[in-house]
């Protein structure tokens, strides 16, 4: 894995540490105050699968 991934991998990892954090855990997870954390996470989460996807076809063009 490339270092420009890695650090993405960190910051993705990093966020969705927040976010899990700043949740209400006694309101119910789709409230309105935890929606906008449920949203982040859901982006970082997409933001992980687009980054091995994107590792995954960097490795495809590589000759050994």
């Amino acid at each position: 894995m490339q270092k420009f991934y890695k650090v993405f991998l960190v910051v993705f990892i990093v966020f969705i540490a927040i976010n899990l954090y700043a949740l209400d855990w006694q309101t119910d997870i789709l409230s309105e105050d935890n929606l906008k954390f449920v949203f982040s996470i859901a982006s970082a989460v997409l933001g992980l699968i687009l980054l091995f996807v994107l590792d995954a076809w960097s490795r495809i063009g590589v000759k050994k």
